[in-house]
């Protein structure tokens, strides 16, 4: 189940087997904290209640410890980290024989999940989807929860990003939202432990119930992937002279050039699908999907290509693909993504003094 559907079945009691699964750290973290605290509210008693596990221990020991009653406090909570019990075994055959020991041994641990005494509870973490093939997959999600801590794509952020400022008791403008989501769709990977601590961040730029734009910009300022944000929004309006502008302020600010070319070909190649989207009949928010984009951003990138021609963004996207090697090499400079600027802006660029 998602990450609030999970939260929510927590509410109505904590389940005492559950597995935490998946690449998003953050999610699992909150969920582990959440446990703990329902369970344990007092520290003192979580100390003395918590056993954490770096290392898988075998089917057999493990169903001991499953099985053994606290004497000296009234719950145990086990937890395994980074657990192999839950991941797939490419090249072997699902749940293959083991031989007569190991077969038992596995079936005493699923019996265990089965029928936890009331005093004890296990928490299995991985940071890898569990695969629900495996018998003891299935036993937990029988027995317990199962949480599927999935990365958040940019077209999937905006629930977590309502529910965080609920949290904090702080909302976004309209503009400030917009800006949001637009950031969001130029990172490679959306690490919400980081929008996290920048969301922590803004309150400390002010103490305001809605946060602005400027507030954004302030704090995502440093990161190199949204600072060339305002470069694509130049080339997105084919104004040559602003795009211009922010490109030699990103170099004179010392970001590194392959990182620059990499940004310009990812708007590139987005704006170039979205016009063959556009000639196929996909249109405004519909656009989304396909571009693996937040649909409000997708329909301004779909309204920003519309401006361009196909051939246009064709030739841009193959020569700023060739421009890498020459790049890293240091055969070429900042004269290759200049040249690559004012092809994409086509008319205007010849006013452009340089």
């Amino acid at each position: 189940m998602k990450y609030g559907e999970f939260m929510a079945k927590l509410r109505g009691g904590v389940p005492h087997v559950m597995l935490l699964a998946g690449e998003e750290p953050y999610y699992i973290g909150k969920a582990e904290t959440a446990i703990l605290n329902t369970l344990l509210p007092d520290e003192a008693e979580r100390t003395a209640s918590v056993q954490v596990l770096e290392r898988d221990p075998s089917p057999y020991d493990l169903s001991g410890m499953l099985e053994t009653v606290p004497f000296l406090s009234d719950k145990s909570v086990l937890v395994l980290r980074g657990t192999n019990f839950f991941r797939e075994k490419k090249g072997a055959a699902e749940d293959a024989p083991k031989g007569k020991t190991k077969d038992k041994e596995t079936e005493r641990l699923l019996a265990a999940l089965a029928d936890m005494p009331e005093t004890n509870y296990v928490i299995f973490e991985s940071g890898a989807k569990a695969d629900k093939r495996k018998k003891i997959t299935k036993a937990v999600e029988k027995a317990g929860a199962v949480l599927d801590a999935e990365p958040e794509r940019p077209w999937t952020i905006e629930p977590w990003l309502r529910g965080r400022l609920a949290e904090m008791g702080r909302s976004f403008d309209r503009e400030a939202m917009a800006y949001f989501m637009s950031v969001v769709s130029v990172m490679k990977t959306i690490s919400l432990s980081f929008l996290d601590r920048e969301l922590e961040k803004l309150t400390l730029y002010t103490d305001a119930p809605r946060f602005t734009r400027a507030d954004l910009e302030r704090a995502f300022s440093s990161v190199p992937e949204v600072s060339g944000f305002a470069l694509y929004a130049a080339i997105s309006a084919r104004d040559v002279k602003k795009a211009l502008s922010v490109l030699e302020r990103e170099i004179r600010d010392g970001t590194y050039l392959p990182l620059i070319l990499a940004g310009l070909v990812r708007h590139v190649r987005q704006l170039w699908q979205a016009k063959r989207l556009i000639a196929k009949g996909v249109r405004c928010k519909a656009l989304g999907q396909p571009l693996e984009l937040n649909p409000f951003i997708a329909e301004k990138l779909g309204q920003a290509a519309q401006g361009f021609d196909e051939t246009t963004l064709r030739k841009a996207f193959l020569e700023l693909a060739d421009s890498d090697y020459l790049l890293k090499t240091g055969q070429a400079g900042p004269e290759l993504l200049e040249h690559a600027v004012i092809s994409l802006c086509g008319r205007g660029a010849a006013s452009v003094k340089r």
